[in-house]
């Protein structure tokens, strides 16, 4: 019985790492091409910055603050078979600036009209049904109980949306945080509830349903969604409890991430303002030198300790309110580096 369908996890995710040099270069070795390009400078607080395929070359967002989509034409001007090439923006190419770059790969693409309550409106998107993830762009009808389709075949479990015209907060649904609630991506705020976003609903494997309001249905307003679905082996969504101590909780994600995104402040004693983290395999890439950085603050990268990357998850080794407060909830997106197990296989139980 094969243990999951993706052999090669860095097909569809892949951290790359460059240097700025301010005149523009091509970004090779991601091994696919990227449809999802999230750069952030390590040692500048410059703010994150996420361009896609679906919305075009030098069309960017702040990951890290409400900014609308703003057209340029020095910022990722292309998306290639192995990577992407970046013009002299500052943010994402400076002189001799470190860059982090996540990857992940979508390529199906298509276009519709959505549906469900009130006037359906165009839609498009690129999908990558055997990793799991799809990015929308769609039209918003005023409506709740408009339903925007993913294409991804299964369920998601999370959904990350922006509206692309108004200077409106990101908004992420999570299923450990329930489609009745509602996180910022761009700040460090609680999880919040909120019946409106996601209309109390939780998404299908067709669709995922949108309530009223700018932060996803204005009518006749554009925005943009990353949306993702768990596959075995490669990616895991979940949560878990902090402990409140440096011998911090292990979670078990079934392969060795090569990367993972927390947020705490979901629920428990530690659910004040905590901002997001991410690390990855790349970034010095050993266990005890996991920077973190920060994607809903353009912070510059942070050198202690939090997270260890293991052969079969993760494990917090700090003790701290944004990753391990005791008995605080605390969720998570992980995509793997390698599944856990050889040759694609259950490994025998032993006898």
């Amino acid at each position: 019985m094969a243990y999951t369908t993706i052999n090669k996890s860095s097909d569809h995710f892949n951290t790359k790492l460059y240097t700025g040099n301010n005149t523009g270069q091509s970004i090779t070795g991601v091994g696919f091409q990227p449809d999802w390009v999230w750069i952030k400078s390590r040692t500048d607080t410059n703010s994150h910055n996420s361009w896609d395929s679906v919305r075009g070359v030098n069309k960017y967002l702040e990951n890290d603050t409400t900014k609308v989509q703003t057209t340029v034409s020095n910022g990722v001007t292309a998306f290639g078979t192995d990577g992407f090439t970046v013009g002299d923006r500052d943010a994402i190419n400076d002189n001799g600036l470190g860059l982090v770059s996540w990857n992940w790969k979508a390529g199906t693409t298509g276009s519709g009209t959505t549906t469900g309550s009130g006037t359906g409106k165009a839609y498009s998107y690129s999908v990558n049904t055997t990793a799991g993830f799809s990015i929308v762009k769609w039209v918003g009808n005023g409506t709740s109980g408009h339903t925007i389709p993913h294409h991804l075949g299964t369920t998601p479990q999370v959904v990350i949306m922006k509206n692309l015209d108004n200077a409106i907060t990101w908004i992420v649904g999570h299923k450990s945080a329930g489609f009745n609630k509602i996180l910022f991506l761009d700040t460090n705020a609680a999880a919040a509830t909120d019946s409106n976003a996601f209309a109390d609903t939780d998404p299908t494997s067709t669709v995922w349903t949108m309530g009223t309001g700018n932060g996803g249905n204005d009518n006749d307003v554009n925005y943009i969604g990353y949306i993702f679905s768990e596959r075995k082996g490669y990616s895991k969504f979940g949560s878990y409890k902090g402990k409140g101590n440096a011998n911090g909780p292990f979670v078990y994600t079934g392969f060795k991430p090569a990367c993972v995104i927390i947020k705490g402040a979901v629920s428990g004693d530690g659910d004040a303002a905590q901002n997001w983290e991410i690390y990855d395999n790349k970034r010095d890439g050993y266990n005890g030198f996991n920077d973190a950085l920060f994607p809903s603050t353009s912070a510059t990268e942070s050198v202690q300790d939090r997270v260890d990357l293991l052969s079969n998850g993760f494990k917090i080794v700090v003790n701290s309110d944004g990753v391990n407060d005791n008995n605080s909830t605390y969720i998570y997106m992980a995509w793997a580096e390698n599944p856990f197990v050889a040759g694609n296989f259950v490994p025998g139980t032993a006898r």
